[in-house]
C-alpha cells in the first residue's frame, strides 16, 4: 500500500483530556474495549515538510497505544495541479471507504477541500480536521459530522512589533510560495494589516530565482514577512541563507518556525498542538462523546523568536520588553 503507514496496538486507558469540551470524554468512561479500533489520518502534504511532521508527531503521541492509525499523504504541495488533486482525493477516498475507520483526521486545507467536503461531509464517519488557515466557511463547517482546530498566526502581534522596532512600518511585503495555503495567509494578512494603517504589497512565486528576485524587488518596504516556502521544489535552504546574509538591510518577520533561517523575527505557530488536539479529539469520540458536542476551537500557542545573527549583520536592534520574551535561535548553518 504506497504513502501508507500504520501503526497497531490494542486499546488502552486513556489520559485525562485537556480543558474545554474535550473534558466532556471523562462522561463516557474509560476505554473497555479488548479489540483495537482504526483512525485514518490524512496530510495534505508530505513526509519532510516540517509543518505535516511535526502535526504528526503530536498526533502519534497521543495515539499510540489507542488505535491502529494508518496514514496517508496526499502530497498536494509538491504536486500542485488542480487534476492531481482531484485525482489523488478520489484515491484516498476510495481507501477510506475499503477501510472503514471509526474516525478520519486530517491536516491542513487541501484535505478538507478535496477530500472531506466531496467525500465525506454529512456522512456517518466522523471527521476531524486540523490545520485549516484561518476560517472554515468556505468548507461550510461545522458539520454534524465534522469538528476540528483552525490555524490562526499571531499576526496581529508580528505587525504592531514591526511598526514599533521600525518607527513606522506603514508598508509590508510579503513573500512565500504560490500555494492555497498562502495565498489565503496573505489574504488575512493585508485584511488585519489594513487594520494597522500598514499596507502590504506581495509575492508569491514558483521557484528559488524568482523569490530571490523578489526579495530585492521589495527595497520600498520597511519590512518584510516571509511566508511557506513549502511548494518552491527547487529551495536549497544553504544558497537561501547566504543570499540572505548579504541582502538583508532591513527587518524580516514569519509566523513559521522552518523560516526562522531566513528571518530576524519568528512569531511562530506550534503545529504539535494540531495533532495533539486532533488525537484527543479522536479519542472523545470514540469514547462515545457526540462530535457535536465538540465546537471547533482556534490554536492558542505560539512562541517568539530572536534570529540574533541576522539581526546583527543588519544593524537592527532588538526592544529590551521584546527580547525579555523571545528564545534565542541558533543558525544551524
Amino acid at each position: 500500500m504506497n504513502n501508507f503507514i500504520k501503526n497497531t496496538s490494542l486499546c488502552i486507558l486513556p489520559k485525562p483530556l485537556v480543558q474545554g469540551a474535550l473534558a466532556l470524554v471523562l462522561m463516557a468512561g474509560f476505554c473497555s474495549i479488548a479489540s483495537a479500533w482504526t483512525c485514518v489520518y490524512v496530510s495534505s502534504y508530505h513526509k519532510g515538510y516540517a509543518w505535516s511532521d511535526a502535526v504528526e508527531r503530536g498526533l502519534r503521541k497521543e495515539l499510540d497505544g489507542k488505535c491502529d492509525l494508518i496514514q496517508i499523504d496526499m502530497d498536494t504541495k509538491r504536486n500542485k495541479s488542480e487534476l492531481y488533486k482531484i485525482r489523488k482525493s478520489r484515491e484516498v477516498a476510495i481507501e477510506i471507504k475499503k477501510i472503514k475507520p471509526d474516525v478520519l483526521i486530517t491536516s491542513d486545507d487541501n484535505a478538507a477541500r478535496y477530500l472531506i467536503v466531496p467525500y465525506f461531509k454529512g456522512s456517518n464517519l466522523p471527521v476531524v480536521f486540523s490545520g485549516i488557515n484561518w476560517t472554515v466557511e468556505e468548507y461550510g463547517f461545522p458539520a454534524p459530522n465534522v469538528t476540528g482546530m483552525v490555524e490562526v498566526a499571531p499576526v496581529k502581534p508580528m505587525l504592531k512589533w514591526a511598526q514599533r522596532l521600525t518607527g513606522r512600518g506603514a508598508r509590508g511585503f510579503y513573500l512565500g510560495s504560490d500555494t492555497l495555503t498562502e495565498a489565503k495567509n496573505l489574504k488575512h494578512l493585508v485584511r488585519i494589516a489594513d487594520d494597522l494603517n500598514i499596507s502590504i504589497s506581495s509575492a508569491l512565486v514558483d521557484d528559488t530565482e524568482a523569490w530571490q528576485s523578489a526579495f530585492k524587488e521589495a527595497e520600498g518596504a520597511d519590512f518584510i514577512i516571509l511566508g511557506s516556502s513549502a511548494g518552491i521544489n527547487d529551495w536549497d535552504e544553504k544558497s537561501v541563507i547566504t543570499f540572505v546574509r548579504e541582502q538583508a538591510d532591513k527587518l524580516i518577520l514569519t509566523n513559521d518556525d522552518w523560516m526562522l533561517p531566513f528571518s530576524m523575527l519568528g512569531f511562530v505557530k506550534i503545529p504539535q498542538e494540531q495533532g495533539e488536539w486532533a488525537a484527543k479529539t479522536a479519542i472523545a469520540i470514540h469514547q462515545g462523546v457526540p462530535i457535536q458536542r465538540i465546537p471547533i476551537v482556534a490554536n492558542r500557542k505560539w512562541e517568539i523568536y530572536e534570529n540574533t545573527l541576522l539581526m546583527k549583520l543588519a544593524g537592527i536592534k532588538n526592544s529590551d520588553v521584546l527580547r525579555a520574551r523571545t528564545k534565542k535561535y541558533i543558525q544551524g548553518l
